[in-house]
Parts: structure tokens; sequence; C-alpha cells
């Protein structure tokens, strides 16, 4: 099941342990069995994990690709706010882009090669959290 799905044996585990795929059943030895039908799903579930969706919002799609009821609207919704997580994550890690940026640029030109205790990097990184903040995503 690991090497079919892509998932690790421990993270079998854990999806079986939350419920997110059923628990299979079990022959004499101990040992797992699963049928096709718990691979497919354990493949979906990676490839919901693989796009960063949770677990909670991976759990809402399981059940709806259950659905025969269900309205694909509910899916959109899903997708429409993982992607509005996923967007607020990118301006996030660009204003960081940006701050780096600037604190390897100011080392570069101001101090590289001397003492790291005098380094504009250090100095930076070890201002008060005010200014930090400013310097970091300004």
């Amino acid at each position: 099941m690991a090497d079919r799905s892509g998932c690790s044996v421990p993270t079998i585990r854990y999806y079986e342990e939350i419920g997110l795929i059923p628990s299979a059943r079990r022959r004499d030895s101990g040992h797992r069995v699963y049928d096709a039908s718990a691979v497919d799903l354990l493949t979906f579930v990676r490839h919901c994990r693989d796009f960063g969706f949770p677990i909670e919002q991976v759990r809402e799609l399981v059940s709806l690709a259950a659905s025969e009821q269900r309205d694909c609207f509910e899916t959109l919704d899903i997708a429409q706010a993982h992607l509005k997580t996923v967007r607020a994550k990118l301006a996030e890690l660009s204003a960081l882009e940006r701050s780096l940026a600037r604190f390897a640029k100011s080392c570069s030109e101001m101090c590289a090669g001397g003492p790291a205790a005098r380094c504009t990097i250090l100095r930076d990184l070890g201002s008060a959290p005010s200014t930090v903040a400013a310097n970091c995503c300004g």
C-alpha cells in the first residue's frame, strides 16, 4: 500500500488513526490488508496533502468525492479558501524575500569581510521587534 500510494507506513497508520481512511482488515498475523479502493483513496488523500490542503479540508474533500448528493460548489468553496490561504502565504514569503535581500545587500555593501560581531545582518536581526518589522516587511 505504501509503495502503491506514495505514502509512508507511519502516514498510513496516522490516517487510519484519525479516521481519514478506513481501518484495514487484518490477517491472523496482524498484517494490514487493503483493497484497491483503499489505495485509490489514499492516493487521493496524498494528492490533496501535496497541494497543501489541511487535514480537515482533506476530510471534507474525501466526503465530497464519495457523495452523489452534495454539490460541486462545496468543493469549489474549499479550493478557493485554500487558494486564498496560499496567496496570503505567498505575500508573506515575498515580504520575507525582500527583507532578506536587503539584509544581504546591506552586509555586502557595508561590512562583508569584517568582524561578524559588526555585521549589519546580525545588528538588524537583533533590533527591537518594531524596528525589525519595519525593516522586514516595509
